[in-house]
């Protein structure tokens, strides 16, 4: 129990900073409790993201690397959190999309303390998940 309510507290503590600490702590609550918390990914509508969605499919997910890069020179929002993939073997890291914007401040306050999967989503789309 002592784990789960530290783990409460340090998110609480760190999502408190983007949103009010009552809805921060409520937040954190939920995130811990379930051990992760999942986004979609936007952007993926784009036809060269669609064709790296089906060339990520090929692969295991423990041969894909997924990262989250804040985007603070972004021009639409400078809260931007983009979705960055590479996979095992391969050349370079590929942009899938972003974080939408009203989830930034619960994958910033998640983001150095989780591992990241990306996982199948709608048929033109994607969703990423982030394991407490």
């Amino acid at each position: 129990m002592t784990n789960l309510k530290s783990k409460v507290m340090t998110l609480g503590n760190r999502l408190s900073s983007r949103m009010n600490r009552r809805d921060a702590f409520i937040q954190a609550w939920i995130i811990v409790k379930s051990g992760a918390v999942t986004f979609p990914v936007k952007g993926v509508m784009q036809g060269s993201r669609q064709e790296a969605l089906r060339r990520l499919a090929n692969y295991a997910p423990d041969q894909v690397r997924t990262f989250l890069m804040p985007e603070p020179e972004n021009q639409f929002d400078k809260n931007a959190i983009a979705v960055m993939v590479m996979v095992q073997g391969g050349r370079g890291v590929y942009k899938l999309g972003y974080i939408p914007a009203t989830d930034t401040a619960k994958a910033a306050a998640v983001r150095g303390k989780a591992s990241i999967r990306v996982l199948p989503g709608d048929i033109n789309g994607a969703r990423i998940q982030l394991a407490v």
